[in-house]
Formats: C-alpha cells, sequence, structure tokens
C-alpha cells in the first residue's frame, strides 16, 4: 500500500474522527492517562463500525487565513452578543421582541451549509430552526427584532459570516458539485 493510499482524504478524516471520540472520552473522565486514552481509541473504533456516519460529498480546499478570520469574526460576534443579551438582562425595560427570520445563502455545498448552521448557533441569542437544502435558505430564531436596525444588523453579521465560510471552504473555482459521495474502494474499506 503506497503512503498516497495510507494518507487519503477519507482516511485522514475518519482518523481525525477517531482522535476526536477518544479525546472527548477522556475529557469526560477528567484524567489523561494511558489507560483512559487507550479505552477512548477503543470505545471510538466500535462506535464509528458500529454507527458509521453517511458519507458527506466534500470538494474544494481549506484557506487557514480566511478560516482564521472567520474564526475570530466568530469570537467577536459571540461577545458581542452575549454583551447584549446581559443587557437585555440587566436593563429596566421588557423583554426585547424576538422573531424568526429567513436567509437565503449563496452557499452551495451542505457540509458548509452545516457549517454556517452552527457558527449560528454557536453567537447567542440566535438559533437555527431549520435548513433547506434545496433551497439553499436557513430559518433562524433571532432575540432582537425589535427595530429594522437590529434586523439589518443581524442580516450584516450572517451575510459576512457567509462570505468567510464561502472564502474559507468553496471558492468558486475550487469547488464542484458533488451529489453523491463516491464509494470506497475495496483496498480502503
Amino acid at each position: 500500500m503506497s503512503l498516497a493510499t495510507l494518507l487519503s482524504r477519507d482516511r485522514l478524516v475518519r482518523l481525525g474522527g477517531l482522535v476526536w471520540l477518544a479525546i472527548v472520552y477522556t475529557a469526560l473522565w477528567g484524567d489523561f492517562s494511558v489507560g483512559n486514552i487507550v479505552a477512548g481509541l477503543v470505545i471510538g473504533t466500535l462506535i464509528m463500525f458500529l454507527l458509521p456516519l453517511p458519507r458527506v460529498p466534500v470538494s474544494g480546499r481549506l484557506h487557514p487565513f480566511s478560516l482564521l478570520e472567520l474564526v475570530l469574526l466568530s469570537v467577536y460576534y459571540a461577545l458581542e452578543s452575549s454583551v447584549q443579551i446581559a443587557w437585555f438582562a440587566l436593563r429596566p425595560s421588557g423583554a426585547p421582541v424576538s422573531g424568526v427570520l429567513r436567509l437565503r445563502m449563496t452557499i452551495r455545498s451542505p457540509l458548509v451549509m452545516v457549517l454556517c448552521a452552527d457558527v449560528l448557533n454557536l453567537i447567542p441569542g440566535t438559533m437555527v430552526l431549520e435548513i433547506d437544502r434545496a433551497t439553499h435558505t436557513i430559518w433562524v430564531h433571532v432575540l432582537d427584532v425589535g427595530s429594522d436596525e437590529a434586523v439589518e444588523r443581524f442580516y450584516f453579521t450572517t451575510r459576512r459570516l457567509e462570505q468567510l465560510l464561502i472564502r474559507s471552504f468553496e471558492r468558486p473555482g475550487e469547488w464542484h458539485e458533488t451529489l453523491r459521495p463516491e464509494p470506497l474502494p475495496p483496498e480502503e474499506r
């Protein structure tokens, strides 16, 4: 078996998933001992073989600088929203007006669409309620829609995050639509 076969993208993704499961298992026990790490790897392997996730089509490349900008901006928005929610809790007036807003996304990849939903869910005061893959639409519950300015601020924030997700994961020249993942060759199973 060649090095390229051993280090295929699919194998690296599965290895990353296994390592992640082992880290979570070990962290749950709160003791980073050799026994817990080995047990985490064994249990992670069992989970991956007994409860396999469907293969997700992935295309394009990862752009680290755009990803770093995305992470930093997401942290900033999360902190800003936390302060805003704290103010809503402490201010003497009533609760803010909340509502559901629809976002039509230009993201094409289902995987990046889910990443976008994850980023939006990490921002306090927002919760993704539904994703429609066919129309590239996301419905988001937003805590503060009491003014046109608040709604515009939300749309500006999501458009900025969407642009960074596209720049990080699916630049137009590098991305092509894959409707179904190709099956693994027998030697990689």
